[in-house]
């Protein structure tokens, strides 16, 4: 999934900075990815330490770390995913208010698609209700279906406008591929809280950060995939059909600073380690006054292409070289 702020092509940077810092054998280590986003950051540790924590204001990254770090076990569930892929469409919500030729003649899917994601939606609903799959199996195909249906969604990689005709890749039809996650022995926790209530009840040694940087709201650029995740009933707003969402202090300017102390002055972690770039509302000299507080500061930096969504209609992305800081914090 193209994701705002994705951290994936920042992955042997934040892993390779971590070990330097904690040491390579991380297998007793309990790890928290406090802002997952689609859980990049989370999954890469995944495999090395004893657990992983994961936590996300919005539900449908709820959902995408439900199955991606909490589900660690074998689910047989090719059936499912053959079952689904041959149900037949159906006006529902999704086609109604977001799709080609719903009532709302909002352009987000092609109406085929539309239809397919309702149809798929409401069955996975079912059998939750009925009890014929398990929870684990039950986000698996949740996950399964945001990560199929943003690849044919009619946008320009995120979800603050449609585009005026429906593109090439959104002319496909949609195909609910399994979101496959990684098979270990331990378990992990997943949270859908805010961050700062959060970090009051969680302990661990290893702290990851990475909060929004602007005043760019994820409920609002990702809003199609809270709604689909959710599959709630309400009245869509405006031309973009948004849905109420929570704002976060982290892009607030007036707000950020306190929030991010309060953060750090309440975090039971050994290490803390926050990603952070060059176009941030919070500057790196405040970020380390308030770290440099709770003891030993440090800092990495590195060069990489920042994602960009394309207005234009196509997934022909645009890229920037932004610089990345990485603050790292040794709480005494």
């Amino acid at each position: 999934m193209n994701y705002i702020g994705s951290k994936y092509k920042l992955s042997d940077f934040i892993s390779n900075s971590v070990k330097s810092i904690v040491g390579d054998d991380l297998s007793d280590k309990i790890f928290c990815d406090l802002f997952a986003g689609t859980g990049v950051v989370g999954r890469n540790f995944k495999k090395e330490v004893k657990k992983v924590i994961s936590n996300d204001m919005e539900f449908y990254s709820y959902v995408l770390n439900k199955n991606y770090i909490e589900n660690h076990e074998f689910l047989d569930e090719e059936i499912y995913i053959k079952e689904l892929n041959e149900t037949n469409g159906e006006e529902g919500f999704i086609f109604n208010e977001y799709s080609e030729n719903g009532k709302a003649n909002r352009l987000y899917f092609s109406e085929h698609n539309g239809k397919k994601i309702d149809a798929i939606r409401t069955k996975i609903e079912l059998w939750k209700t009925e009890k014929k799959i398990s929870s684990a199996l039950y986000y698996f195909l949740l996950a399964s279906l945001l990560e199929s249906a943003d690849k044919v969604a009619n946008t320009a990689s995120v979800y603050g406008a449609f585009l005026k005709h429906i593109k090439k890749s959104a002319q496909k039809e949609l195909v609910l591929e399994p979101a496959i996650f990684e098979i270990n022995s331990h378990s992990h926790e997943v949270y859908n809280e805010d961050s700062n209530l959060l970090i009051k009840k969680i302990e661990g040694d290893i702290l990851y950060l990475d909060p929004p940087y602007n005043a760019r709201e994820y409920g609002a650029n990702y809003h199609l995939l809270n709604t689909i995740a959710k599959y709630d009933y309400f009245e869509p707003k405006g031309k973009t059909g948004l849905r109420n969402y929570t704002k976060s202090a982290f892009c607030k300017k007036k707000e950020v600073e306190k929030s991010f102390d309060d953060l750090i002055k309440n975090a039971n972690f050994k290490y803390i380690f926050l990603s952070y770039n060059n176009e941030g509302i919070m500057p790196s000299e405040i970020i380390k006054k308030i770290l440099s507080k709770y003891g030993k500061y440090d800092l990495l930096t590195t060069e990489y292409q920042r994602f960009r969504a394309d207005k234009k209609e196509n997934r022909n992305h645009k890229a920037s070289s932004t610089t990345e800081y990485l603050h790292i914090l040794e709480k005494l």
